[in-house]
């Protein structure tokens, strides 16, 4: 089964969108860590299991932040000719 240009181009395009998600998860992830926000960082590095701690709380971003990325490109698809406000 291969895939199409449209079909490329499409993952392609989501691709793309995921990994400005995932870099901003990243990017978010440490800034929290960093500054010890909610004290999370004191709280994971007390724990006796602090590699799962930061392994779950970087999965947890990941997933929502690369899932908003691909959505805001998505619905940034829309063309100016597109408005449906009648």
């Amino acid at each position: 089964m291969s895939l199409n240009l449209k079909e490329k181009e499409a993952l392609k395009f989501l691709a793309t969108h995921l990994l400005y998600g995932l870099v901003a998860g990243a990017t978010f992830g440490v800034m929290v860590l960093v500054t010890n926000m909610g004290n999370i960082w004191t709280l994971a590095k007390e724990s006796n299991h602090t590699g799962a701690v930061l392994i779950l709380f970087f999965f947890g971003l990941f997933v929502t932040f690369g899932s908003v990325g691909m959505g805001v490109g998505v619905m940034g698809l829309a063309r100016d000719g597109d408005d449906d406000s009648d």
